[in-house]
């Protein structure tokens, strides 16, 4: 318990948590497998990553998140409730931290520092060395791509028995790539890099689960990289319930100190 409280501490490490907090699911029967076809198109990848998208409404349970900046780690278990498009809700134990997201508004309180957050996803973007909205955080964690792959034409080849896409015509300021899983064609490793910035944001998805008849995650690892600087995030999703009623209590205590980050 000591280890939470003292990780709680970092207002950095707040933040991570509340990345992590956007989807899961109930750990039940682990996906391995399958098999390339060397026939497909770029085109249809695409088109069947999109056909695989996860469609529930609700998710609760909990998550537990290892979590570590390069100088230190420790790991947690939280309760989380979401409303898919719509709010992110979670708590920490005791209620000593809770966080809530919706699609215009990030929020957070620390009961041992006596402070709080309530802001736009600024902050979160700086940390993650790209632009970061509510549908990005949403696809990275239910293992969609972070940007829409139906927007440009993209080159394809076999990478780690996996579909390997890349921009025809990669931007000059960004440089991406994607791997695509080929029994549900859910993302294997998502790469942002702004090279000139030396910052890498990579997304690395271990496995998938079956639950409900939705495809989902069930472990990822997050690496956010900024020059010499390394955040490393480990999530394993468990006890997750889907399309359960679902609320969000928060109300920001009064005489908390309002956070400039």
């Amino acid at each position: 318990m000591m280890k939470f409280l003292n990780m709680m501490k970092s207002r950095q490490a707040i933040v991570i948590m509340m990345i992590v907090f956007m989807a899961s699911c109930k750990s039940t029967k682990v996906i391995t497998g399958g098999t390339v076809d060397e026939k497909m198109t770029s085109k249809s990848v695409i088109k069947a990553h999109y056909q695989n998208e996860a469609g529930f409404k609700t998710l609760a349970g909990r998550v537990k998140i290892a979590y570590s900046d390069g100088e230190s780690s420790q790991s947690v278990s939280v309760s989380l409730r979401m409303e898919k498009d719509k709010a992110i809700w979670m708590s920490a134990p005791l209620g000593i931290v809770k966080a809530y997201i919706t699609p215009d508004r990030v929020s957070f309180y620390n009961k041992l520092e006596n402070e709080y957050f309530d802001g736009d996803f600024s902050y979160l973007s700086n940390l993650l060395g790209t632009e970061v909205d509510f549908s990005i955080l949403q696809n990275l964690l239910t293992g969609q791509a972070i940007v829409d792959l139906r927007k440009e034409k993209y080159d394809i080849d076999i990478s780690e028995e996996a579909y390997r896409l890349t921009p025809r015509l990669q931007a000059s300021l960004y440089k991406m790539l994607f791997r695509i899983e080929p029994k549900n064609y859910k993302m294997d490793l998502q790469q942002i890099a702004q090279p000139q910035e030396k910052r890498l944001l990579e997304i690395t998805y271990k496995n998938y689960q079956s639950l409900d008849k939705e495809i989902l995650p069930n472990e990822i690892m997050i690496r956010a990289i900024s020059k010499d600087k390394v955040n490393t995030i480990e999530l394993e999703f468990k006890n997750l319930e889907l399309n359960s009623p679902v609320n969000f209590p928060y109300s920001i205590p009064k005489g908390f100190k309002e956070i400039e980050l």
